[in-house]
């Protein structure tokens, strides 16, 4: 995480799309889908994420990933 990231429990989504170097849109669908957590506070399109959320989506992500390479599922 950034330094800047580092000093807030929470960051939008503008934050979360660029420490994980995607798009914003992107970020909307991973919270849509429940992939990764957030709270909506006050109007309904202001997101928060926790930096712990964040970091729960990396392992999980490094996880499935190193799950589909065992199981020959992406191309070398």
């Amino acid at each position: 995480m950034s330094t800047e990231a580092k000093k807030h429990r929470f960051l939008t989504i503008e934050q979360v799309a660029e420490e994980l170097n995607v798009s914003v849109s992107q970020i909307r669908a991973l919270l849509k889908s429940g992939e990764l957590r957030g709270i909506q506070v006050g109007g309904r399109s202001v997101w928060r994420i926790a930096i712990s959320d964040v970091e729960d989506y990396i392992t999980e992500a490094y996880r499935l990933t190193a799950e589909r390479i065992i199981a020959g599922e992406l191309p070398e």
